[in-house]
């Protein structure tokens, strides 16, 4: 009777190519932003998108990782996984919040690059399931 072998989380093939899409689409906004936002006077700004976008690589990243391990029935049960999702997700926000009340008016640029890098992600993965649609 041989031992059993752990089962290794992975995350999808095109969950990961939707990221690094997303990714990839991330750091063009970003550099946009700040060639926008820098010959108007606000520089730091464009840096708060760059962490924004950045912040909401990580934490899709990390959503994907979560679900992976759920799914193999490594993670604990619903109940932990749910906690662990509202905990990131309490994280993210708070840090958005508190550096948009720190560094007013240029802060709001951190949830300008959550919101556009959800943004981002959302279309990604939507891109191909209209394709498919379209097909039928």
């Amino acid at each position: 009777m041989g031992e059993e072998e752990p089962v290794t989380p992975v995350v999808p093939a095109h969950a990961a190519l939707n990221l690094r899409r997303a990714a990839l689409v991330a750091i063009g906004l970003g550099i946009a932003a700040l060639a926008v936002l820098i010959p108007v006077g606000h520089a730091l700004a464009g840096a708060f998108v760059l962490v924004g976008l950045a912040g909401g690589w990580v934490d899709v990243l990390a959503m994907q990782r979560s679900v992976a391990r759920f799914s193999t029935g490594e993670h604990g049960g619903k109940r932990v996984f749910i906690g662990a999702v509202f905990i990131r997700l309490g994280v993210f926000t708070l840090f958005a919040l508190a550096i948009a009340y720190l560094v007013q008016p240029d802060g709001l640029g951190v949830v300008a690059g959550l919101a556009l890098f959800q943004i981002l992600m959302v279309s990604t993965a939507s891109v191909p399931v209209f394709k498919e649609l379209r097909k039928a």
